[in-house]
């Protein structure tokens, strides 16, 4: 794996390396397909159709490899990612605000991600 690739510094990208570290960075997100953005309207909430999208986007990623970041003030996002399986791998951070980076079902690293606090 190349780990000269680093991930963009805008954004929360910066924060989510902070949170996972160098080397589990490049080790886990660097090359793997993030999910930049996921809605759907509320008329099809509860109908499925948020995790049939997830499963299309993600179902081919490289090594099942993917992840996504969301705001920590999204607890209704968080419970839906938490719900299909995703593994949260950051921990909130101490002042509750911020990001979190979450896993793919699939992805290799799931296993090592910290256990939640």
């Amino acid at each position: 794996m190349d780990h000269s690739v680093p991930l963009p510094t805008d954004r929360g990208y910066p924060r989510a390396a902070a949170g996972l570290g160098n080397d589990r960075t490049a080790d886990w997100l660097c090359g793997a397909r993030e999910i930049d953005e996921l809605a759907v309207r509320p008329t099809a909430r509860g109908t499925g159709l948020a995790a049939r999208l997830l499963e299309a986007v993600t179902a081919d990623a490289p090594e099942g490899r993917a992840w996504l970041l969301t705001s920590v003030r999204n607890g209704r996002a968080m419970a839906f990612y938490r719900r299909h399986g995703w593994t949260q791998a950051t921990h909130l951070s101490p002042d509750g605000k911020g990001i979190v980076v979450f896993l793919v079902p699939r992805h290799p690293a799931r296993s090592l991600a910290p256990l939640h606090l």
